[in-house]
């Protein structure tokens, strides 16, 4: 064997060497809990058979019961409202503070670190704190409310009002993620662009139209992509405000999945992994769209 081959090989050795923590920890963390849910979804799981590890293979029929329960429409539906609403709003929000921030004012590295703070609160401190705050009879934003001479709203207890509190919550706790991101991107962009655009008689509103906007779309198109996977798997806040009512008004695929395998006295495991299932290929067909349109997009 040549010096060069052998050069060739150990570097073939050294390669996998490096992939194989990321290959195991991709194999035992994602792969196979994937598998297991699958599986579950695919058998008549009892606590009973979960132990004994007998459950019948029933096929598609988890599938069926949870696409002919009538919680799956409602589900369906504020899933959708929850994701779209809360992602337009985190977006926007984070794309104007971080145009903002990017003027690099006096005190603006501290204020851009007192809005990371939501983000660095545990979920559970920060849907608490937004409970204490909606509560219908000693809130905070009820008695602000009042000062206003507005009628108090049942922010957690009103079925018109129960999935909008979910999503102002959820909104405050998204912004500082869209702040850094789009804020990091920012810094890419080159001066002269700026300069140039501002020669030529462009206003504040087109330079942000024709030079930031369009140069922040790869940016912006992870952002929106993390984004919508991290908040269709929203739980915590859901959960912890509202648990899904009153009467479902604010149940996700999420909060059901959780309350039909471990809400009840008698856990549905087969139906509560097929709706988890079906969250996992939402969010995997949006990242092939994603992918799709990167390698579609031209290099320069």
């Amino acid at each position: 064997m040549s010096a060069r081959s052998r050069r060739g090989s150990s570097g073939q050795w050294a390669a996998w060497a490096f992939l194989a923590p990321v290959t195991v920890y991709l194999l035992l963390f994602y792969a196979y809990p994937l598998y297991r849910n699958l599986d579950l979804s695919l058998r008549n799981y009892t606590v009973r058979s979960f132990v004994q590890g007998d459950a019948p293979f029933v096929g598609g029929r988890n599938y069926g019961t949870v696409l002919r329960d009538p919680v799956f429409g409602p589900a369906l539906w504020h899933t959708v409202v929850f994701t779209l609403v809360s992602l337009a709003f985190q977006f926007t929000i984070g794309m104007a503070l971080a145009v903002f921030f990017a003027r690099h004012f006096r005190l603006s590295a501290t204020l851009r670190a007192l809005f990371l703070v939501p983000w660095l609160l545990p979920l559970i401190v920060s849907a608490s704190t937004w409970s204490w705050m909606l509560n219908s009879e000693s809130g905070v934003v009820n008695a602000v409310l009042r000062w206003g001479g507005v009628a108090p709203v049942d922010w957690l207890t009103s079925p018109q009002w129960s999935l909008t509190s979910v999503v102002i919550a959820n909104v405050w706790i998204g912004i500082p993620f869209n702040l850094v991101v789009l804020y990091s991107g920012l810094q890419t962009i080159p001066a002269s662009l700026y300069e140039a655009a501002a020669l030529d008689g462009a206003n504040g509103w087109q330079r942000f139209w024709r030079v930031t906007f369009p140069l922040l779309r790869p940016v912006s198109a992870i952002t929106l992509l993390l984004g919508l996977v991290y908040t269709l798997k929203v739980f915590d806040i859901i959960w912890i405000m509202t648990r899904g009512g009153p009467a479902d008004s604010s149940t996700t695929f999420a909060t059901w999945s959780y309350r039909l395998g471990f809400g009840n006295l008698l856990p549905a495991f087969g139906p509560g992994a097929a709706v988890g299932d079906l969250l996992i290929l939402i969010a995997l067909v949006f990242g092939l769209i994603y992918i799709r349109i990167q390698r579609r997009r031209p290099l320069t």
